[in-house]
């Protein structure tokens, strides 16, 4: 990070918290228009202080994680602008975008990620279950459900490849998603204060994911914190990846 880029990224870190920070109050007290505000503007503040934290030019795995911020936001901001089932679709639509992004952002890492360790055991679990809790109710939706359940889990495994934080961040956004297909398809799944369960999770596993990217690339070796060359460096000869 350059020294000028300090004090906007600061800035941004800054605006993201405080926003978060309103957001969530605006769950917990049911202030409808400050929620819906501040959900539209949380995710540009996140992606300033990804562009400001790190290096021009920007790697493959930063841009990308630009990228998967943008969808994200369209994700917060343009089903407003439908009603009823085709506002969860359009919402599904544009998430599921945001997730195939971060897959194709991780996939590079995948011989480091849980896909080739026991642990995907533990994800794979976790996906039958929300399936099993929600193919129910799913009705015709159960088809977009089952494929961005399926693009979800995959960008979780892969992220523990990336970075420690990418991986919870990963894990995180996953626990978020799972709690909005209950609320959208199981019955029983009543708690109070929904969407303030869901948005914690969701902020704190987009800022994971955010963090552990930027921090896979800090080295003044050009090498990650994990041993990974950057992407946008070509690979070297002097042996294979770390498993």
């Amino acid at each position: 990070m350059r020294q000028h880029d300090a004090v906007p990224l600061k800035g941004f870190l800054l605006l993201f918290t405080a926003l978060a920070f309103a957001h969530l109050s605006a769950q917990l007290v049911g202030a409808g228009t400050v929620a819906t505000v501040t959900q539209w503007l949380v995710m540009p503040a996140l992606a300033g202080a990804v562009w400001y934290a790190t290096r021009r030019p920007r790697n493959r795995l930063q841009r990308l994680l630009l990228v998967a911020l943008g969808f994200s936001w369209l994700g917060d901001a343009v089903p407003a602008l439908f009603e009823g089932g085709t506002r969860f679709l359009v919402m599904v639509a544009l998430f599921l975008c945001a997730q195939i992004t971060y897959a194709v952002a991780f996939w590079p890492f995948w011989r480091r990620s849980a896909l080739r360790r026991p642990a995907l055991a533990g994800y794979v679990l976790a996906f039958v279950v929300l399936l099993v809790l929600c193919v129910p109710g799913a009705g015709g939706s159960l088809v977009p459900v089952v494929c961005y359940g399926l693009c979800l889990t995959l960008m979780a495994v892969l992220a523990t490849g990336v970075h420690p934080l990418t991986a919870g961040g990963g894990a995180v956004f996953l626990v978020s998603d799972g709690l909005i297909a209950l609320g959208a398809f199981a019955d029983w799944y009543a708690p109070p204060v929904q969407g303030f369960w869901v948005m914690v999770t969701y902020l704190a596993g987009q800022a994971l994911i955010a963090a552990g990217v930027v921090r896979s690339h800090l080295t003044p070796t050009g090498t990650d914190v994990s041993g990974v060359p950057p992407l946008s460096a070509p690979r070297r000869a002097a042996g294979p990846p770390r498993p």
